[in-house]
Order: C-alpha cells, then sequence, then structure tokens
C-alpha cells in the first residue's frame, strides 16, 4: 500500500518529446520468484512517484507447480504514466523474463521493438526442455523483432548477497529484488520505501533477511547506474499524472471492498458479521476485515460456505448486518440459504468475486459468468437485488450502496466485482467520511398491529419492520415458509402465495426508484452506436470508445452499475442508439438481460480466456459494424452491419 498527499495539478510537468506518457512492463517468472511481490513493489514505488496506474496480477491456480514449466508461470503486469490509465495494458513495452518457460508464455504479449531483460543463467538446457525450446531463444535470432538484453541475473544476485553467508537457494531467492532495483533505476523510482518496508518486514533474527535483500534491490539499481550496457536500456523518468489536490493511496478491489462494507455499516449505525469461508479469489475480503475489529466488525471463518452465510442471515435476524462473501462455486452452494434470506426478508450483503467457471474452472482467473446465477440462480421467484463494481477503487462506493439497498429494503444484496478487480491495483483518492449520507436503522420498538405484533405489515416501499429478538412485546417468529400477509404466520394457500411472491417481486422492483437514472460515461445520449458495459470492462470499453470517437465514429460508452433492478431510464436511453454492443467475459448473459427487458436488438462481443479484454479487440469490434471505417478515419456510417433497435417498441 502507498499513501501520497498530492497538491493538485500544478503538480505535473510537461512531458518531454522523448518520453512517453505511459509505460507498460510485465513482470514474469516461475511461481516461486515472487513475481507478484516484485510487482506490487514496483506498483507502491509508482504511485509514491505520483503516476496513475492499473495492474493485473497473473498467476496459476497450483499452489505450487512444477518448477520450469509453461504453466507454472505467474507474471505482473502494470500501465503506469502521466495520464489517465484504465486498464493494466494491452500490449507490454518490457517484458521482465526469468526463466524460459515465463518467456515463452509472454513474449506473443510483447509489441514489435519491445524490450526484453532476460535471466540468462536460468536458461539452462534442463529449463529449456521444461519450457519445450529446442534452442536457446536468446542465441538463434527468433527475437529480433524485439529488444533483447540478456546477462546472468541469478549470478549477480549469488555474488551481491554472498557477504551475508546465505546457501545458494536463499540467495537465489533475492533476485527478484535484485530485479526489482533494476526496474526502479529504469524509471527513477525510489529505493527508500522498499528499503523501509524490507526492515520493517524482517526483524530480530530475520535481519539477516532484510540485509541479503536490501543488498540485492541495491545491485540491481547499481548494475542500471554503472554496468556499460549497450543497446536499449536507459532510463526513463515518467512525470507524476495530473489529479486533483487529496490524499491518495493504492487499493486493490478486495481492500475497497472490506473498507465499503465497513463504511457502510458506520452509516448505518450498525455492527457487521462477516461469515466467510476460503475461497480464490474471495479470500482477501476476509483477511482484511479481520484486522477491523475497532470498527465494530465481527469476522467467522466457518466450517463451509452454507454453515458462513447462515450465521450471517443469523446476525441480521439479531439485528447486526450480515454479510458473506464467496466465488461462483461458493455462491452455487449459497443458493438455498439466499432464498430464506429471501422469504424472510433480512438484510444482508453478498459479495461474489468472480472466477472462471464451471466448477473449480480456472480459479486464479477472472470472468464475469456469474450474472445469470446473481439474477436468476435460486429456486422459486426469488428476486434480489444485483449491483457491480467497474474498478478496484469503485468497490468502495458499490459495497456501500449494498449495505444502503439491504437495510433499506430489508433484502439480501448481491455485490458483484471479478477476480481481475480483487486483485488488481490502481490509485485512490481516499474520500472525505463527511462527503457520504447516513441512512441510520430504525428497528421495530412497539407494537405496529392493533394491539398485536405484525412483522410483515409492509410501509409505503412495501418493506416489512426489522424487530431485534429480545425487543419487550414483540415476539414474533419469522422462517422460510411461506407466510400469511402482515401476521407471518404459516400459510402456504395459493392466495397467501401469489400476493407474497407479488409483494417481494414489486419490493425489490421498486429500488428503481432510490438508484439514480442512468448516465452515458463517454458520448452522448443516442446516435449511431453505444457500447454498453458491466463491472471490469469499464476500462478498455473506455479507452476504445474514446479512441473510435478521435477517429470521428459516433459511438459512446454506457456503463450499468445497477444489474437488477435496472436504472429506469436506460430502456429508453438504449432505444436513442442505432446499434449497442455489449462486451462481456461470458457467454453473452448481461446482452440477453437487456434484449429481454427492452426488446433492444443488442449484440454480443464475448472472451471467456480468463484474461480481460484488451482495448484492440473491442476497438476492432466496434469498427466491423462500421462498413467503410478505416485507418485514416473516414466512416460510410449510413452503411452498418448492426441492425436497428429504434425499428423496435421498448
Amino acid at each position: 500500500m502507498a499513501t501520497i498527499l498530492a497538491e493538485g495539478d500544478e503538480a505535473a510537468k510537461p512531458h518531454e518529446n522523448d518520453v512517453p506518457e505511459a509505460v507498460v512492463v510485465r513482470f514474469a517468472g516461475d511461481s516461486g520468484d515472487g513475481m507478484q511481490l516484485t510487482g506490487g513493489q514496483f506498483t507502491l514505488s509508482t504511485a509514491l512517484a505520483g503516476n496513475d496506474l492499473a495492474t493485473f496480477p497473473d498467476f496459476p491456480a497450483e499452489i505450487r507447480a512444477p518448477q520450469g514449466t509453461l504453466f507454472g508461470v505467474s507474471a505482473f503486469q502494470i500501465n503506469f504514466g502521466s495520464t489517465e490509465i484504465t486498464t493494466a495494458g494491452d500490449q507490454p513495452d518490457v517484458l521482465v523474463a526469468m526463466n524460459p518457460a515465463a518467456l515463452k508464455t509472454n513474449a506473443p504479449a510483447l509489441k514489435a521493438g519491445g524490450l526484453i531483460i532476460a535471466d540468462s543463467g536460468e536458461f539452462t538446457k534442463r529449463n529449456l526442455e521444461k519450457a519445450k525450446y529446442e534452442v536457446n531463444p536468446l542465441e538463434d535470432g527468433s527475437l529480433a523483432k524485439w529488444d533483447l538484453l540478456a546477462f546472468d541475473i541469478s549470478a549477480l544476485t549469488v555474488e551481491a548477497v554472498k557477504p551475508f553467508g546465505l546457501g545458494n537457494k536463499d540467495a537465489l531467492r533475492c533476485k527478484n529484488m535484485w530485479t526489482l532495483g533494476l526496474a526502479l533505476w529504469m524509471f527513477d523510482r525510489d529505493r527508500q520505501p522498499i528499503i523501509d518496508g524490507l526492515n520493517a518486514k524482517f526483524k530480530g533474527d530475520k535481519k539477516i533477511l532484510a540485509d541479503a535483500n536490501i543488498a540485492a534491490l541495491n545491485a540491481g539499481h547499481a548494475y542500471g547506474e554503472t554496468a556499460e550496457l549497450a543497446g536499449p536500456l536507459k532510463k526513463l523518468s515518467i512525470e507524476p499524472a495530473q489529479s486533483p489536490a487529496g490524499l491518495y493511496r493504492t487499493v486493490n478491489g478486495a481492500e475497497a471492498v472490506s473498507y465499503g462494507l465497513v463504511a457502510g455499516a458506520q452509516l448505518a449505525k450498525l455492527p457487521m458479521f462477516f461469515g466467510g469461508y476460503p475461497i480464490t479469489p474471495a479470500s482477501a475480503i476476509l483477511h482484511n476485515l479481520v484486522k477491523m475489529k475497532e470498527f465494530g466488525v465481527t469476522t467467522f471463518q466457518a466450517e463451509d460456505e452454507i454453515a458462513a452465510i447462515c450465521a450471517a442471515i443469523g446476525a441480521s435476524y439479531a439485528g447486526q448486518l450480515g454479510v458473506t462473501s464467496s466465488s461462483g462455486p461458493g455462491i452455487a452452494l449459497k443458493g438455498e440459504a439466499m432464498g430464506l434470506a429471501i422469504m424472510t426478508e433480512l438484510p444482508l450483503v453478498i459479495v461474489n468475486s468472480q472466477r472462471g467457471g464451471p466448477s473449480t474452472g480456472l480459479p486464479t482467473k477472472t470472468e464475469q459468468s456469474d450474472l445469470y446465477q446473481a439474477v436468476y440462480g435460486r429456486n422459486g421467484d426469488a428476486p434480489i437485488p444485483v449491483i457491480s463494481a467497474r474498478s478496484p477503487a469503485d468497490c468502495f462506493e458499490v459495497a456501500i450502496e449494498a449495505c444502503r439497498i439491504a437495510v433499506q429494503y430489508m433484502t439480501p444484496v448481491i455485490l458483484l466485482t471479478d477476480g481481475y478487480i480483487a486483485n488488481a491495483a490502481e490509485p485512490w483518492k481516499v474520500p472525505d467520511p463527511a462527503s457520504f449520507e447516513e441512512f441510520p436503522v430504525e428497528f421495530l420498538e412497539e407494537k405496529n398491529g392493533d394491539g398485536v405484533v405484525l412483522p410483515f405489515k409492509r410501509d409505503e416501499k412495501g418493506v416489512r419492520p426489522w424487530i431485534k429478538p429480545g425487543t419487550p412485546g414483540l415476539m414474533h417468529r419469522i422462517g422460510g415458509i411461506e407466510k400469511a400477509v402482515d401476521t407471518g404466520n404459516i400459510d402456504y394457500s395459493p392466495l397467501a402465495h401469489q400476493t407474497q411472491t407479488d409483494a417481494r417481486k414489486a419490493k425489490i422492483d421498486g429500488i428503481a426508484k432510490s438508484i439514480p437514472d442512468q448516465d452515458v460515461a463517454l458520448g452522448q445520449a443516442g446516435g449511431k452506436m453505444v457500447v454498453v458495459g458491466w463491472g471490469s470492462t469499464f476500462g478498455p470499453i473506455h479507452q476504445a470508445v474514446r479512441r473510435m470517437r478521435a477517429k470521428g465514429l459516433d459511438v459512446s460508452h454506457v456503463h450499468v452499475r445497477h444489474i437488477w433492478p435496472l436504472p429506469q431510464n436506460l430502456g429508453e436511453l438504449l432505444h436513442s442508439y442505432d446499434h449497442v454492443l455489449v462486451p462481456e467475459m461470458n457467454t453473452g448473459q448481461f446482452k440477453t438481460v437487456l434484449r429481454d427487458q427492452y426488446l433492444v436488438d443488442a449484440k454480443p462481443l464475448t472472451k471467456t480466456s480468463g484474461q480481460p479484454f484488451t482495448i484492440a479487440e473491442i476497438q476492432d469490434a466496434i469498427a466491423t459494424y462500421f462498413n467503410g471505417y478505416d485507418e485514416s478515419g473516414e466512416v460510410d456510417a449510413d452503411d452498418t452491419q448492426l441492425p436497428s433497435t429504434k425499428a423496435v417498441n421498448p
């Protein structure tokens, strides 16, 4: 985590003509090479330098894949610069490859003319065979379209830490710090925060580890400073990004969700109970919340997913804000208990950090394939409001919104993030707590009927009262079986079920009245084409639309936060465009929801590779719908491949 106080726009300086506004760097190596740590520390230094940034940690699902193999490669990509950054970048400018497998799996993504920094000490015969190389790519000319800088990082690291008496294995564990030192020199980053962090982490008997890693860090930095390196390696100083004045820190999605949940509970004036069970990539939310006991947070690691959500429901029944989280497989297990929360009409926040599926699927890769599960995936007619975060920093406000809806409408709420958002980091301007409107809960304190308690008597919004167990004179019963109107007594007659089903649906539909109208993220209402997104597709869609508008295309970007119920004006807004394109990391789920709700002929752009969209992929999709478009920017906008939505009535 990095924290910095920005003084305002005046802190930014003009760009030098030969210095790029943004650079994409990817660190790649074996799972044991510490690439995630290296990337995280480089991110910290970059944030402290005042650059805008976005990261993409990408690692294998195996706890420890066989060393040197293709499927054991771990990578960390960071896009940083002096301009607005919304994605981790399409193609790296610099690839740091710590072994042959890392080179083979990542080199194809490197842009032509990019720089490869390779640890030649790891390009042994055995490692080349593991990576399926017949000859050494550092020597056969196969990397000619890139600049190549290969030297023995392993040997240089061992030499740097020799004074500390470490064995060869422990010495080589420091080579990620050596590599980090070189990267810090390349981009004019300050080493001191890293040194301070190492000294804080390794104390007492472990002080030697801090000293060895600092020595490796300094040696890598000195190599860049003093070695007579021919060719592509040079020092670049990327100017700070222009940012409004304020306190900034780096934050990933899991952290921002955690802070937002705590803030939401505080705004509701409630203690919070979190019931969770470890699962990738949602576990980090539990890890973060366990550190926040001073804010009235109780955390409980249950024996399984079902116990976790049932404990959270019990906490809500007792008058706390119940929260649980998981990923797709765990959300499936929680399905029956979600129905219980719907039937009892208790507030509950359910965070789904989506990952590739089905079943175990791709545990460490990203996807958006749980949308149907969130909107429809329970037995019976069981409506639940669903909202989604578009970026790591956005998770904070979305988590607060989930808490608000849950307590104001006495309903479970599903908050969708995904593996990319959960793990990726970006700068976040720490908000002023006073800027958030409180929504304190009012519990029923006296009988609300003619001398009787009516636990399911609804107000003008269709919301029943919240009654704390043990409140004098307010003994009541709730449960999962169908109940009578107002009294909540067991009643599964046809009329009772029809009435209560309609009432629960009307309550959730009515939430649309309390959410903002859908805005246009870029462009204007009405026109030739709109690209509609939700969740983590925001960055690549936004940049693709920005670039295509600069080429003269009449295309806009709409990004939906409230997935269910949808904003009241969304149908009218979509029908103001001739064509609708919906990019999403699934087989077209939100596209189907939009078609169903608005009879709009939305076209899908789908991807289920476990990787986020690139800007280029969305640009290409936009271009294909404008016949006559070419790189000169000329467009025959009257001849398109998409059928018009204006011909269909809402």
